[in-house]
């Protein structure tokens, strides 16, 4: 081997993609991610204001795309224990994946048939869509455990999340360039131009997504295995898959709440992330319904993915020097200034310094929540209490757009609202403050001292 390969090998391994397995498993989130930039965040929430609710008060567009967003929420949420259980015993990770993805893309896909005041078929399209990509991300995460061992998994993760803030950025920077400039790409461009013509960029934005999404999910099903079937899921009779998925989550949750710590810190993540997913859900459109205009909302998206990727490395440094939980109250008290910020937003310059600030702490934020998480629960359950996790990373994706659709009934604004998500990140840090992470390690490594006693011999 020469000293450059070995160096290559090096820096691959401490980005956690020395592996061809790794490195396929990564282009997933590079593949999904198209679908949290072009549609959840930039172009389709901006189109769903100005086209699909036009005719409509923004408010109310504003209004109809939050509510869309809690549907999401709520369905993935009461469907990803089932399905990840379902996967487990069934050993069907991947083909589930590919379903969850196909169905999602061909939502995507669909999104090129929405025309002007089509908004149920636009909320339909986009509830689809997003159970699609949100439903596969269980079957995604869920082979994590299996590709990567203890030692290398968080830089296995980490990656995972660089990977697809910039896989999002490359198309979401190619959409946005002929949506700008259409002329440039041979697409009906200038005066007097019908609506579909005029909408035309937009939606082969959707398609774009779709066909991305797809053809980049091809490295995880081809090089990623599938994880066999446990003994436990054999014995499992095919009818009562269901059945004992539910029964499993209970004593899952059981088992998880004699971890106080864990449990206090599951918490705190479920508040202060629904603020999070708020912000990522709604800035578009509420940037819309106060006149700034599309292209500095979708290139202020690629300021988000672009400043994330470093950013993210640097709050793990952040994180070794103050630990990891005083990252994440740095993190809150950032995202407390933005939401501050956003209520007094004017301009397109205010935008852009706000997505600045949202990619400095973002990612940085989301990633070490997962890390500190994950020290305090013993390894030998990580994959039950993470299956657990990813539950309740859905919950918190209802609660912040649900008080956002009320607040605009209440109110007939969106300013006001965003107000309301500060409320998120006050509490998750309040209970984030009573997390005594070294008791809860202490307690986590224990538990592991105990399992490893009890498989000595006799």
């Amino acid at each position: 081997m020469t000293v450059a390969s070995a160096t290559r090998g090096g820096w691959a391994a401490r980005l956690g993609l020395d592996r061809p397995e790794l490195r396929a498993w990564a282009m997933y989130d590079w593949a999904v991610s198209a679908l949290q930039t072009t549609v959840l965040v930039a172009v389709f929430p901006i189109f769903f204001v100005r086209v699909a609710a036009a005719g409509l008060p923004e408010s109310r567009g504003t209004q109809a795309l939050a509510t869309a967003n809690t549907i999401v929420a709520v369905i993935v949420a009461l469907l990803s224990p089932v399905l990840g259980a379902i996967s487990d015993y069934a050993a069907a990770k991947k083909r589930m994946l590919a379903a969850s993805m196909l169905v999602g893309a061909a939502a995507t896909a669909g999104m090129f048939f929405i025309g002007r005041g089509d908004l149920a078929l636009a909320s339909t399209l986009f509830i689809i869509a997003l159970v699609g990509g949100t439903a596969s991300f269980v079957f995604y995460e869920a082979l994590l455990p299996h590709i990567a061992g203890p030692g290398e998994i968080d830089r296995v993760s980490s990656a995972g999340y660089a990977v697809g803030y910039i896989g999002g950025g490359i198309l979401l920077a190619l959409n946005l360039a002929w949506i700008q400039r259409p002329d440039l790409f041979g697409l009906p461009h200038g005066e007097g131009l019908s609506d579909q013509a005029a909408t035309l960029p937009a939606r082969l934005a959707f398609v774009s997504v779709a066909v991305w999404w797809i053809v980049f999910s091809m490295p995880l099903l081809r090089r990623v295995p599938e994880p066999p079937r446990t003994l436990e899921a054999d014995e499992v009779a095919r009818g009562a898959v269901v059945r004992t998925s539910f029964s499993r989550l209970g004593e899952t949750l059981r088992d998880l709440m004699g971890f106080r710590q864990a449990f206090l810190m599951l918490l705190a993540f479920l508040v202060y992330n629904d603020g999070i997913q708020t912000i990522i859900k709604m800035a578009t459109a509420y940037g819309t319904e106060i006149g700034i205009g599309q292209s500095s909302l979708i290139a202020a998206v690629l300021v988000v993915q672009f400043v994330g990727v470093p950013c993210a490395f640097l709050f793990g440094m952040l994180a070794s020097r103050i630990g990891a939980k005083r990252a994440v109250f740095v993190g809150l008290m950032a995202y407390t200034v933005i939401t501050m910020i956003g209520y007094y937003m004017r301009t397109a310059a205010h935008f852009f310094m706000l997505a600045a600030l949202v990619g400095m702490v973002q990612g940085g934020t989301q990633a070490l929540s997962r890390s500190l998480f994950a020290t305090l629960i013993p390894a030998h359950k990580s994959g039950e209490f993470f299956g657990f996790f990813s539950v309740f990373e859905k919950f918190s994706s209802i609660f912040g757009p649900l008080l956002f659709s009320v607040a605009i009934a209440r109110t007939g604004s969106s300013r006001s609202a965003i107000l309301s998500v500060i409320a998120f990140f006050a509490i998750g840090a309040v209970l984030l403050a009573f997390v005594d992470v070294p008791r809860g390690q202490r307690a986590a490594r224990e538990a592991e001292a105990g399992v490893r006693r009890a498989d000595l011999p006799a």
